[in-house]
């Protein structure tokens, strides 16, 4: 589609409901680029941070971007009348692998009474497909206004990684969805206010399954190659250069393994596609071979070890490299199988702050240590090179499960 250039007509309010990893963004990046933005979110003390110029998360440019949108840009303690509403809450996964829509509910809920007509409502949480058109829409509608007559409705899914999340919330393509040609438009003429890269238009439930679609596929990928570094390590050849070799086939581009997959979207999004589906197959052993390789690493960890007891120290806690976002790190799935198996368990990592196990210095961490395991490859790392190189002469087994040193330690996937 075409993008508008956007003037002072094209200016609006826009309510932000959830203010999260990409809530805050989103809002900021309208903010700078003229709209009148306010932010909800049901944490208070975060309300208040944000309104005294505090971010609750480190994200590169974020700061920078804060300051330049500050001006259009305030959160709220209750929600007030806006023209559109962007609902972007998170949506965890249950014990029973469903998607959790208890947030998406509750912000649909909440917005309801909001409804006037005329008044857009985006939903950008990564939900079941469906979830749009037969979740929200019946909660809006409880306004006594339909939807497609009365106001608009649609679906947006994000693309973004911690670590470049402004980057690619500007330069990536963006999926919208609409139940209908006016929802598509209005919501595409606002996204293009600081969206860069293609918008593609279709419905909603194609949208929010496109969006499933591309992390499972990740998910896969990642599975397989982890796979293949199981099957090396029988094989006694070496995964890495296996797949370097393999991937210049014109048609082959496998990812790297590792000790598991982590953050949000990766290891709930697979789930989501395939739960009402009891006949899908490779998404959910693609999710299975994922969450063994945290086992998978203790045992290659113990087998170099040779003894049952050992203090074991694990390096980095994100869930990938140079972040502080943790969330469904493999590093914690770790820990608890350490200790599980009677071992000693230290955890250091140069961003995560908050994190199940006690973060400790590097020093603290290795010190001691029978073996170490190098989890994440932080820049950091690399300059202690030479402090592992001498652990290890001295010793002491070292596990990198990223290959981050080009082979001078054991690797997962080499016999």
């Amino acid at each position: 589609m075409e993008k508008s250039h956007k003037g002072s007509d094209d200016e609006m309010k826009i309510c932000i409901v959830g203010l999260g990893y990409m809530g805050i963004p989103t809002a900021l990046l309208l903010a700078k680029n003229g709209h009148q933005v306010v932010g909800y979110d049901i944490m208070a003390e975060k309300i208040k941070s944000l309104n005294n110029g505090q971010l609750p998360f480190d994200e590169k440019g974020l700061p920078e971007l804060f300051t330049q949108a500050r001006k259009n840009f305030k959160a709220i303690p209750t929600l007030e009348q806006a023209e559109a509403y962007l609902i972007a809450v998170p949506t965890p996964i249950t014990r029973e692998n469903k998607c959790d829509l208890s947030h998406v509910k509750s912000a649909a809920e909440s917005i309801a009474p909001f409804i006037r007509k005329g008044v857009l409502a985006i939903l950008e949480s990564t939900v079941k497909a469906g979830t749009t058109e037969h979740v929200v829409r019946p909660i809006l509608e409880k306004s006594g206004l339909k939807a497609g007559k009365d106001f608009l409705l649609a679906y947006v899914s994000e693309k973004a990684i911690p670590g470049n999340t402004i980057h690619e919330m500007i330069n990536n393509d963006r999926i919208i969805g609409g139940i209908d040609e006016k929802s598509q438009q209005l919501t595409a003429k606002i996204y293009s206010s600081f969206v860069k890269g293609k918008i593609h238009i279709t419905d909603c439930t194609t949208a929010e399954t496109v969006k499933l679609m591309e992390n499972s596929y990740r998910d896969a990928n990642i599975a397989l190659a982890n796979e293949f570094a199981k099957v090396c390590e029988q094989l006694r050849i070496n995964v890495w250069d296996a797949i370097k070799l393999a991937n210049h086939h014109p048609r082959v581009n496998i990812h790297s393994p590792g000790p598991g997959v982590g953050g949000h979207c990766l290891t709930t999004d697979p789930l989501f596609l395939v739960e009402d589906y009891d006949w899908t197959s490779i998404i959910k052993t693609a999710r299975e071979i994922n969450n063994s390789m945290p086992g998978h690493v203790i045992s290659l960890t113990e087998k170099m070890l040779g003894k049952k007891k050992a203090r074991i120290a694990i390096l980095g806690a994100a869930y990938k490299k140079n972040v502080d976002d943790s969330r469904e790190s493999p590093t914690e799935s770790m820990a608890k199988t350490c200790r599980a198996r009677g071992h000693e368990v230290t955890v250091t990592d140069p961003y995560v702050k908050k994190f199940p196990e006690k973060i400790l210095p590097f020093d603290e961490a290795i010190k001691g240590a029978d073996a170490i395991i190098i989890a994440v490859d932080h820049d950091d790392y690399l300059e202690k090179e030479s402090a592992l190189l001498q652990l290890q002469q001295q010793g002491v087994k070292v596990l990198d499960t990223r290959n981050m040193f080009n082979g001078k330690f054991k690797t997962l996937g080499k016999g």
